[in-house]
């Protein structure tokens, strides 16, 4: 099981607000434990992956 670290960015569609977390690649997919943006938007992200 390959759970390499990395640096994410995360921007709300909605709002504009940016935050850039630390999380983990596991089976294709991204974890952060990022859940919603201060304006309650649960869904509506931009996701970009950023370099260490």
């Amino acid at each position: 099981m390959n759970l390499a670290r990395i640096k994410v960015s995360i921007r709300c569609r909605k709002c504009g607000e940016k935050f850039v977390l630390r999380g983990r690649r596991d089976k294709g997919k991204i974890d952060t434990g990022f859940k919603q943006c201060v304006c309650s938007n649960a869904e509506d992200f931009e996701i970009e992956e950023l370099p260490f």
